[in-house]
């Protein structure tokens, strides 16, 4: 039995549909991120989860009970939001106590419960400062505290570092993970930003348009995603059309490269950027039969690695190479390699309401 199931979830404001018919399931101690663009239901299915918005259709279980059609104070469940929503006419420690008092714990137990809250996210020395006296991390702290005090069998979490500073938001982002681990909680977060969501997920679940795309851990959906969405909301990719006989594929240009799986006839293959090996072109990689020559358009210097764009018969590629003395300037010819074992998209034609932000490269 898992901790958290969600079967068959909708949301319909009208004749529109926010939601589509959503399942999934949450396991003990489980860190589960829901992953996707602006607007693709992502908030709207935790806060049915949470209680403050009613669902259309389906039902969620928690820890095997059925809470869908219980109010919010009675689910077991604490939520941090975006906007950390402090009481700002109450200090820190009065913040904390008051889900207690209202939930009618004991004294002796509050006390303890605060004091292992203010502990783990040290705050310890600003319990008595109000909530305007504090800066945005320690907030967020508060907040986390907050829902940590009351012990629930789940915690929420809608973008709750999305109001930081970048430096801020990484270093909470590592202090969040190790307080989930530390207290044993099993957590869903919701968030728009791949990075985040790749660094603290144990699996992430894809959403666009109100539906669930994909789910899997990190490492599965960035190496070997199933679906173009996927591999173009995650990361940078080049997206190519190919022509597969069994484990092996024709590249638009005709350089052929090894698959992962089987596939007959015309299919879709995602290429990271930085699994592409690019040389200066010569007659010794020219003769391996491994490489294709191309010529690059454009470079960018990011710091650790250059991204390269390259043209290659009527195909735009994204390379990415880490290191080296001197860049590859444009007008260069150069060699292009593959990497073998390359994955297969499942969604053969143009998938539903793709927005890669520009990240995949297509073949014309």
């Amino acid at each position: 039995m898992s901790m958290l199931e969600i079967t068959d979830i909708t949301k319909d404001y009208g004749a529109s549909r926010a939601l589509h018919p959503v399942s999934l399931c949450v396991e003990q101690g489980e860190f589960v991120t829901i992953l996707g663009p602006s607007g693709c239901g992502k908030s709207s299915l935790l806060r049915i989860v949470m209680g403050i918005s009613e669902q259309s259709g389906g039902e969620i279980r928690l820890a095997g009970k059925r809470i869908d059609m219980l109010p919010p104070e009675r689910r077991d469940i604490a939520m941090v939001f975006q906007s950390y929503a402090l009481f700002p006419h109450m200090t820190v420690e009065q913040n904390l106590r008051f889900g207690l008092r209202m939930k009618n714990v004991p004294k002796a137990e509050q006390q303890t419960r605060i004091a292992h809250a203010l502990d783990i996210c040290t705050l310890s020395g600003l319990t008595s400062r109000m909530p305007r006296q504090l800066s945005g991390g320690q907030q967020q702290r508060v907040a986390l505290a907050r829902a940590i005090v009351m012990q629930p069998n789940l915690l929420l979490f809608d973008e709750p570092l999305s109001n930081l500073d970048a430096k801020l938001r990484d270093t909470l982002r590592h202090e969040l993970v190790a307080l989930h681990r530390r207290i044993g909680a099993t957590s869903v977060y919701v968030t728009h930003d791949q990075a985040e969501a790749m660094a603290m997920s144990d699996r992430i679940v894809v959403m666009n348009a109100g539906r669930v795309i994909e789910i899997g851990t990190p490492l599965e959906l960035y190496r070997s995603p199933k679906q173009a969405f996927t591999a173009g909301f995650l990361g940078q990719t080049n997206l190519l059309a190919v022509t597969a006989s069994g484990r092996r594929a024709q590249l638009p240009w005709g350089q052929t490269v090894d698959l992962a799986t089987e596939a007959i006839g015309p299919a879709r293959i995602s290429v990271r950027p930085e699994s592409i090996g690019i040389h200066p072109d010569d007659p010794r990689t020219r003769d391996t039969g491994l490489s294709a020559p191309a010529t690059v358009t454009g470079v960018s210097f990011m710091g650790a690695s250059a991204l390269y764009t390259v043209s290659i018969g009527d195909t735009l590629l994204k390379v990415s190479h880490a290191g080296g003395d001197a860049l590859i300037e444009p007008g260069r010819t150069v060699a292009l390699t593959f990497p073998s074992r390359l994955p297969v998209l499942e969604d053969r034609g143009e998938d539903r309401g793709r927005e890669d932000g520009g990240h995949a490269a297509e073949a014309a």
